[in-house]
């Protein structure tokens, strides 16, 4: 008989502010690597309410394509209420990493991410400063 496992681990780096997107692949990899657990699933999290993780081609130009399309559905420029209630600046912020979301489960197989040949994981930073982030990693499997 098979048990499946639970194992909680995290990632730490720091941003720079303003839609800085990190490719954490690498860091996410090794984390399934570190817990000896053959298939399953990690679940990669960030927790506050303005940075997401999702998957991305990593490359110079989807680098600047998608800050600029999350510049078209939440401008820098609109006064949020958020700004208001808390006098702060990152109301666009909050917007983003709503729509976006916290978190990304990825299947991993023989040790090692299901990941498409393009295709990595990666963390927007959507504060508007530079911050250190922790992101659990939460890894269930056999």
């Amino acid at each position: 008989m098979k048990y499946l496992v639970v194992i909680t681990d995290s990632i730490t780096f720091s941003s720079k502010g303003d839609v800085d997107i990190i490719d954490i692949t690498p860091k996410v990899a090794e984390v399934v690597k570190k817990s000896k657990l053959n298939s399953g699933t990690v679940t990669i999290f960030v927790p506050g309410a303005t940075g997401a993780v999702s998957t991305i081609e990593y490359e110079p130009g989807l680098l600047k394509d998608v800050p600029e399309a999350l510049e078209v559905f939440s401008p820098t420029s609109k006064s949020y209420h958020h700004h208001k209630t808390w006098g702060c600046d990152n109301g666009r912020s909050h917007v983003r990493a709503t729509i976006l979301g916290p978190s990304l489960v990825v299947p991993f197989v023989d040790g090692s991410l299901t990941l498409g040949t393009w295709q990595q994981i990666a963390f927007i930073e959507l504060d508007t400063r530079s911050r250190s982030r922790k992101l659990i990693c939460q890894i269930i499997g056999e």
